[in-house]
């Protein structure tokens, strides 16, 4: 398997720091507003990775913090005159009812900010200690100058910031460059600590909870590409003065998504907000719309766009239906053959179907999942073809449980339940009618088995 690595901007061989686990520890929300559909990209894409190691038998610990204090969420409690913790605990469950909207799988936790304020703040001072952060009327920053690999994960120069690409001034600080670790306030929600009433800076939070959750270096860390500067490279230098290593062995940073070719902005109020998109198309539509381009490109979304791709999901749902119907009226059909079979008796049964291999291929090379479903694409025209030469059982099984494992991996939610008595019989039917030449009785049983979603 090979990965692409942000860090050393090369695809480099996976090999996981303990054997068969995965630690991977992804950059979440900040809770003052819904999540548009660019935040959901890479909520969708590090799904799919979690989901791919798994399929792999892979033990993965999957961690995706929660920012909930932050000046935008202090801004829109006092907009609406209601607590800090209120919004973020408002806007935390709106996004919890997305993720299992877009069938995301549970993590195995979602630390948050307020919880860890003793663990930030002692970090903060033994940076304090270690010489390379100091306190100036109450707020505290981190002296960047003292670690020499800054800037490798962005490929940002220290002296071409110090030319100014937008560099904060801040008179208190020894040099412009610094990042704040602590930030002295009256304004909101605060915290005691040695340095005065305040909050602590967004860099360090995820540095602390990563510790906190993992102890130790991880395999990866990812988020998307808007954060690999400044947030992750002040990530790596505090943890390289705190832990001597810069967090994780991978970087993973997931590309932009503009909308009809300009930036995705909440401030811009240009937004397309998930709640509001799966009102009108299904989960697994938007969710193939976003797997359909590599992660490390930017997407161009249009609504526009949506549509072919639902045609597109309408295909893999008539070919997966025109299986498992056909094997269910040969009493074949097993509804979800994934579930009652462990990760080594799956490996061990996995069809010889060309179109999984190719697959599989696609997934191992950098988690190319625009190549899977190509290869997935190829597979519904397979089993469109076994289907209408009225294959053999084995064949057709072999194809719906390769068809089964691909959506599993990547995320989406298909099944045919098993058809009633009076659906074999009513579809029975309706193949005499069609036989004889009965169009008036066929055409009935037809609408009849529309009506049901059979075919």
């Amino acid at each position: 398997m090979q990965i692409y690595n942000t860090y050393t901007r090369q695809k480099e061989n996976f090999k996981p720091i303990q054997a068969g686990k995965v630690k991977m520890y992804v950059c979440g929300p900040t809770v003052y507003d819904d999540i548009h559909i660019g935040n959901a990209r890479p909520v969708i894409f590090f799904d799919v990775v979690r989901r791919y190691f798994e399929s792999k038998n892979y033990q993965v610990d999957y961690v995706s913090n929660i920012t909930d204090v932050d000046d935008k969420i202090i801004n829109k409690a006092q907009e609406l005159g209601v607590s800090e913790l209120e919004i973020a605990k408002q806007y935390y469950q709106h996004y919890q009812q997305v993720c299992q909207a877009l069938n995301i799988k549970k993590l195995q936790s979602t630390p948050k900010v307020t919880e860890n304020m003793p663990q930030i703040i002692n970090f903060i001072n033994t940076l304090i200690e270690k010489g390379v952060a100091y306190e100036v009327a109450g707020d505290v920053y981190f002296k960047i100058k003292k670690v020499a690999e800054y800037g490798k994960l962005s490929g940002k120069k220290i002296a071409d910031l110090i030319a100014g690409v937008r560099v904060e001034t801040n008179v208190q600080k020894a040099d412009p460059l610094d990042f704040t670790l602590w930030k002295k306030t009256n304004t909101g929600i605060t915290w005691d600590s040695p340095w005065g009433a305040g909050r602590p800076g967004w860099h360090t939070e995820c540095v602390v909870m990563i510790e906190e959750a993992f102890n130790g270096k991880i395999d990866f860390h990812g988020g998307g590409a808007d954060l690999q500067f400044p947030h992750h490279e002040n990530e790596i230098a505090q943890s390289i003065v705190a832990f001597n290593h810069p967090i994780a062995n991978n970087w993973l940073h997931v590309g932009h998504l503009s909308l009809d070719g300009e930036k995705m902005s909440k401030s811009l109020g240009n937004s397309i907000y998930v709640k509001d998109l799966l009102a009108l198309y299904d989960a697994n539509v938007f969710r193939l719309a976003i797997l359909s381009t590599h992660y490390r490109q930017p997407i161009n979304f249009s609504m526009e766009s949506l549509q072919t791709t639902q045609k597109e999901w309408h295909k893999v749902q008539q070919a997966y239906n025109s299986l498992a119907i056909a094997l269910d009226l040969n009493d074949a059909f097993d509804a979800n053959p994934l579930a009652t079979k462990s990760p080594d008796q799956l490996e061990a049964n996995k069809p010889e179907i060309a179109e999984l291999a190719e697959f599989d291929v696609a997934m191992a090379d950098d988690f190319n999942t625009a190549n899977a479903i190509s290869a997935m694409y190829k597979l519904v025209k397979h089993a469109n073809k076994l289907h209408r030469q009225k294959a053999d059982n084995a064949s057709m099984m072999q194809a719906l449980f390769a068809l089964q494992s691909m959506l599993e991996i990547l995320g989406f939610v298909h099944q045919q339940q098993k058809l009633t008595p009076a659906d074999k019989k009513l579809y029975q039917t309706w193949e005499q009618a069609r036989l004889a030449q009965d169009f008036a009785l066929a055409d009935e049983c037809r609408t009849r088995l529309q009506a049901k979603g059979l075919i």
